[in-house]
């Protein structure tokens, strides 16, 4: 029996029925209940809820402490491990943050401005303090060569100062660090179900979401976000269970956080996989995905629904793509990750408002389907003109990723897949392979139960003479049987 699902309001697909995956896609249509406040209050802490990779890659854990005299007190503590157990250094940085208006860029953001009165460091240990001197006294200003003798002994405990504001001394480049992620701020609030089966009711979970950082390590001192990383949750109001959150906030400067040990598990992608929450990319842009992944011939098919708000309720355009991928060895650059490559040869665009109707039918003919013929909630494909040049899809084209997968503290599978380069690129060399990663997606459907095909509402696949799938209409009274069957689900 076919199914079909609805994503505000309009009909996305149909697929071979399976109840999870349906029921997550429901939760995200319905934004979870979640609530936005705009300006947002930030004042608490707001904590790390795990391990984070970003760009480069660097390991770390986030501790932020806003006070209500706008000052700020924030932790970061670096890693040489993607498990965040073996601390390099910390950074403590101090500050003064003013939100300003609601963003102009990215809807559902407030803009801030920030000042940094000083960054302070402390080492874990003499290699850390060696590697990190190095840096400094390589690349760095007048001002800042010296910074530690060579042959200096590890003093534990000791601060050291990178950044003043009184003495306008700065040495913080060398690091790559920045804090513009203070510059795009935005809090959500939703509640999370009792997990045990004797409890009624919901906790409050807030959590705070700050720019992201550049995926080009040259750019990110001077990056301002239009996208957010991975999201701190307040150390009173998170999820639970959270182990890693009373961890990294009870810690400090001298006592870095050390996460619990956590099993590798094998990278297992047969399956379907969909996003946890509403995503936001840099330059606007609000999706969902969808994949499923076909072990037993290394083939795959992804959904991209886009979006024009932060609560992914009003769609734009739909695509499906579908290809082969690699087998995956160890990435020798991200530890814990593992590198694949994925060929993307077919492909399928569906308009949802008339926005994208017209910027599609205003493009030049051959570059994107049949020219002048694209209609709201009609899906066309586009493997014939090599893509669609309007929405940046090149076709066939080749990707090198970076996949990572975990549980979650409920022993839900996870998948990572590598973030996007900021610029809007795609990692189509070895050369831009991510180093760090997306929002995770979370395992809907095993290998056994993935969907078989995805089927749109208004056309069904045959093979033409060349043996390549095409679309024609659906007969009507095929449609009509999909209508009660949908009448009667549920």
């Amino acid at each position: 029996m076919v199914r079909c699902w609805w994503l505000a309001g309009l009909l996305v697909a149909c697929a071979a029925a399976e109840p999870h995956c349906r029921q997550q896609l429901r939760h995200l249509q319905d934004s979870a209940g979640i609530a936005a406040r705009l300006p947002p209050r930030l004042e608490g802490r707001w904590v790390s809820t795990g391990c984070e990779v970003r760009p480069g890659p660097e390991f770390l854990t986030r501790s932020y402490l806003f006070y209500t005299n706008r000052l700020f007190k924030a932790l970061q503590f670096y890693y040489w491990d993607p498990s965040c157990r073996d601390p390099s250094y910390s950074l403590v940085i101090k500050g003064k943050l003013r939100l300003r208006q609601a963003s102009w860029i990215t809807r559902g953001a407030t803009e801030a401005d920030y000042h940094l009165h000083k960054v302070g460091i402390v080492f874990h240990s003499q290699k850390a303090m060696r590697e990190v001197a190095s840096w400094i006294n390589q690349t760095s200003g007048e001002g800042c060569r010296g910074f530690l003798p060579p042959g200096r002994s590890w003093a534990p405990g000791a601060l050291y100062e990178v950044l003043s504001a009184r003495t306008e001394r700065d040495c913080t480049a060398a690091l790559g660090f920045a804090m513009h992620e203070l510059s795009l701020v935005r809090v959500e609030r939703h509640f999370q179900p009792l997990l045990q089966p004797q409890q009624s009711g919901s906790r409050l979970v807030e959590e705070l979401y700050l720019g992201d950082i550049h995926t080009d390590w040259g750019e990110r001192l001077h990056y301002r976000p239009t996208g957010y990383q991975r999201p701190l949750q307040s150390a009173l109001h998170h999820v639970h269970p959270c182990p890693a959150c009373g961890i990294i906030s009870r810690a400090d400067e001298h006592h870095p956080p050390i996460l619990p040990a956590r099993a590798a598990l094998p990278m297992q992608l047969s399956g379907s996989w969909v996003s946890t929450h509403c995503e936001v990319r840099p330059a606007v842009l609000f999706l969902t995905r969808y994949f499923t992944f076909h072990g037993h011939n290394h083939t795959w098919e992804g959904h991209y629904y886009h979006y024009s708000d932060p609560l992914c309720r009003q769609p734009t355009f739909t695509i499906y793509a579908s290809g082969h991928y690699s087998q995956g060895i160890p990435s020798s650059k991200v530890r814990g990750g593992t590198e694949l490559a994925f060929k993307v040869t077919q492909a399928r665009v569906t308009p949802m408002d008339q926005v994208t109707v017209v910027m599609l039918n205003s493009s030049e003919a051959g570059s994107c389907g049949l020219a002048g013929s694209w209609s709201a909630g009609v899906e066309q494909d586009i493997t014939a003109t090599n893509g669609c040049l309007a929405l940046g899809i090149k076709l066939p084209h080749t990707e090198y990723e970076l996949f990572k997968t975990e549980q979650d503290t409920q022993e839900r599978s996870l998948l990572y897949i590598g973030e996007r380069p900021t610029d809007g690129s795609s990692p189509d060399s070895p050369d831009k392979r991510p180093t760090s990663y997306q929002a995770p997606l979370i395992q809907c459907a095993a290998a056994s139960e993935e969907f078989s095909n995805y089927i749109s509402l208004k056309y069904v696949g045959r093979k033409d003479a060349n043996g390549i799938e095409a679309l024609k209409p659906l007969p009507v009274a095929f449609l009509l049987f999909i209508a009660l069957l949908f009448l009667r689900w549920d």
